[in-house]
Parts: C-alpha cells; sequence; structure tokens
C-alpha cells in the first residue's frame, strides 16, 4: 500500500458518520432506559414508603421498556429499510425503460453540485457505463452504506442500550435508603446521564458540553414532572 492509500485511510478514520446508525440507537436506548426507568421509580416513590412496589415497578418499566425499544426499533427501521428497496427497485426498472432520460437526470444531478454541462454529463456517461444502479442509488435516491438501513443492529443496540441504562436506576432502589429514594434516583439519574452524554460525544466527535446539557436538561424535565404527579395523585401505601 502506498502512502496516498495510507493517508485516505487515515483521513476516513477521522470521521465519525460511520458510526451514526449504531451511535444514535444505542444513545436513544440508554438515554430512555435511565429516565423512563428513574421517572417511573421516582413517581413510585414519591407515592409509597415502601421499598418493594417501587422496585417491582422499576423492575417491570426495565423489562417493558428493553422489549418495546428493541421491537419499535426493528419494526420502524425494517419500515425504512422497505421504503429503500422498493425505491430501488422502482429505480431498477426506470433504467430498463428510459436509460437515456435517467443518464440525463443524473447528469443534472452533478450540474447542480457545481460541475459545468459537459462535464456532469460525461462523468454521468462514465458512471453509468460502470454502473448505472450504483450511481442513481447513491446520488439520486442518496442511499449508501453508511446511511442504509438496518433493523437487527438497530434493535439489538436499543434493547441492549436501554437495559443497561435501566438497570442503573434499578440499582439505586434496590440498594439505597427507602427515605428520600426520589432523591437519590434523580441524583445518581443525572450523573448517569452526564456519563452518557459525555461518552456518546466522544463517540461521535461532537461537542462534549453540549450533549451533557442537552441530555440533562430533557431528563430533569421528565423526572421533575413524573415526581410531580406522585406527589399530586399518589397515595402512600
Amino acid at each position: 500500500m502506498n502512502n496516498t492509500e495510507n493517508g485516505l485511510d487515515t483521513y476516513l478514520d477521522n470521521h465519525y458518520i460511520n458510526r451514526s446508525n449504531w451511535l444514535r440507537a444505542a444513545v436513544l436506548g440508554a438515554n430512555d432506559g435511565i429516565i423512563s426507568t428513574a421517572s417511573l421509580a421516582i413517581g413510585v416513590a414519591a407515592a409509597s414508603d415502601l421499598r418493594e412496589p417501587v422496585v417491582l415497578a422499576t423492575l417491570a418499566g426495565l423489562v417493558a421498556g428493553a422489549l418495546s425499544m428493541a421491537a419499535g426499533e426493528y419494526v420502524s427501521v425494517s419500515s425504512q429499510t422497505d421504503i429503500e428497496k422498493a425505491d430501488i427497485q422502482r429505480e431498477k426498472e426506470e433504467l430498463k425503460e428510459m436509460p437515456e432520460l435517467e443518464m440525463q437526470r443524473l447528469a443534472e444531478i452533478y450540474e447542480s453540485r457545481g460541475l459545468k454541462k459537459e462535464t456532469a454529463l460525461q462523468v454521468a456517461r462514465e458512471l453509468t457505463e460502470h454502473d448505472a444502479l450504483g450511481a442513481h442509488v447513491r446520488d439520486e435516491l442518496g442511499i449508501n452504506d453508511i446511511s442504509q438501513a438496518n433493523p437487527i443492529q438497530a434493535a439489538i443496540a436499543s434493547g441492549a442500550a436501554f437495559t443497561a441504562g435501566g438497570i442503573m436506576p434499578l440499582l439505586v432502589t434496590l440498594f439505597l435508603p427507602i427515605k428520600g429514594m426520589e432523591y437519590f434516583l434523580y441524583g445518581f439519574a443525572i450523573f448517569f446521564l452526564i456519563i452518557l452524554g459525555a461518552m456518546a460525544a466522544k463517540t461521535g466527535g461532537s461537542g462534549v458540553g453540549k450533549a451533557i446539557v442537552r441530555i440533562t436538561f430533557w431528563g430533569t424535565v421528565a423526572m421533575g414532572l413524573t415526581a410531580l404527579v406522585g406527589y399530586l395523585f399518589g397515595v402512600k401505601i
């Protein structure tokens, strides 16, 4: 491998877009696991002086939430995959029925991106000769290996991340004093969210501070409203 190829590999390794699909699912799952499980536990703790109802509600929320996240992610991403496959099949048919028009459409896309008309047409012609469907899928439909949906990967990432996030509030309900449990849950949940925000930002190559502020703000809102419901409508049991 020559120096140019080594330089290109290094350049590509410095980008994070290839992580966007699984990272989005994992962050969403872990964030939801922490917030929803902690919020549920806070709501029950605000209405109960006993540990058992809090632990039971937290465990039930953890199991149900993990399964729901995995199933929901699989269904939604599968729907995206179905749309992509249908568009690709439609593109195949159009290439068979009107290849010249499709090549002209490809040239117009390249021209709109800044190429001269003659250059755009030449690029479209050469790419059509090389791999017509691949060119249209990539440049007309906007589908590539990075953005293409993967239902199984998304479902596993979401379910596992939700479980990892939800276990943390569950441990709090198991081992910390029941008196003031809602405050313990809120404090530890914010701590967990800060760690999650920092890890997600570092993995995705974005700003840590902004990610932490965003994730802790919305976590505080969710847990605060749930605690309020527990205080207003809960009956001490």
